[in-house]
């Protein structure tokens, strides 16, 4: 069954989307990741111009991470504290994403900025988290075989804990400046608007190696930032970039809402050293994908459009 997306201007079949939106839903409700750096390539890979596929996934991105983050609230494993923190700066980094976004595809170069960000994005986050979760999990496999229990080392007073204006997390056990919170919420903003994500794949691991935040309270809090960073940037993207196709927006969301219940579920069960593993290897699969698209022949060597130009 095909319908007719009128923004994107091009028909896909119906099934096929309600089953992708249902699909990142389940893994945004499952790593508190928003699903964005999925949804948003997905929809490119299938003739979704660029563009168009960066302002419509911020529409499933925060319906989404809507049902995520009041679940998470209901079992108290979300720092609401931290995430109005996070959301200072995410609205701020929003407002820069759009105008930067706007700018760029007037010049003609969203696309390329587009697929060298997420190669680079993903591909460094993914290594890191990839090396980091496969040295915690020997590590631990090493002590309990061994039959000692982990030495912790004593705390150390943190780089963001030598920075003014402290305030204290309790949910998150944390005492720290908000200057790198906000910044942290402001670039995760601006990166989430040019690129159609939510941001959390970035907001998760900075949580967890940057301030050591526990990873039942990291997945809340992250989807809370990005519900209300999502939807400035739709309010934005709706109105400056005019880019926002509805009726693939509603068809996403329908899919997304069902599949991040059964992912918040899901995401419960892990240990975090799984949770960071699973995660790494995601954003890894991502990553290569996007890089074949720079390396690979291209189905249409020669393409004919029309170009915006500013008299």
């Amino acid at each position: 069954m095909q319908i007719y997306l009128p923004i994107a201007e091009l028909p896909l079949s119906l099934f096929l989307l309600l089953g992708m939106g249902a699909a990142v839903g389940f893994i945004a409700g499952l790593f508190g990741v928003g699903g964005g750096f999925l949804l948003t390539p997905f929809l490119i890979f299938i003739g979704v111009p660029a563009p168009v596929a960066v302002a419509t996934s911020s529409v499933h991105i925060a319906a989404s991470s809507v049902t995520g983050a009041l679940t998470y609230w209901r079992r108290q494993a979300l720092d609401s504290r931290l995430g109005a923190v996070l959301i200072v700066g995410g609205v701020l980094g929003t407002a820069l994403g759009v105008l930067f976004f706007n700018q760029m595809r007037r010049l003609g170069y969203l696309d390329v900025i587009i697929t060298l960000s997420y190669v680079t994005l993903l591909m460094s986050i993914g290594c890191l988290m990839f090396v980091e979760s496969i040295g915690a999990m020997l590590e631990s496999r090493k002590q309990q075989r061994a039959g000692v229990a982990p030495v912790k080392a004593a705390p150390e007073k943190a780089w963001h804990q030598r920075l003014p204006f402290h305030m204290h997390f309790a949910r998150s056990k944390l005492t720290t400046s908000v200057i790198p919170v906000v910044g942290l919420g402001t670039i995760i903003g601006f990166i989430g608007t040019v690129l159609g994500i939510g941001g959390g794949f970035l907001v998760v691991p900075a949580l967890i190696y940057l301030f050591r935040i526990p990873t039942n309270v990291v997945v809340g809090t992250s989807l809370l930032q990005i519900v209300v960073t999502m939807l400035v940037a739709i309010f934005l993207h709706a109105t400056i970039s005019q880019a926002v196709d509805v009726i693939l927006g509603l068809v996403l969301v329908v899919g997304g809402v069902i599949g991040a219940q059964f992912g918040v579920r899901t995401g419960q069960t892990l240990k975090g050293e799984q949770f960071r593993l699973l995660l790494a290897m995601l954003i890894l699969a991502v990553g290569v994908r996007f890089a074949f698209e720079i390396v690979g022949k291209p189905p249409d060597p020669f393409v004919i459009s029309t170009v915006e130009v500013e008299r």
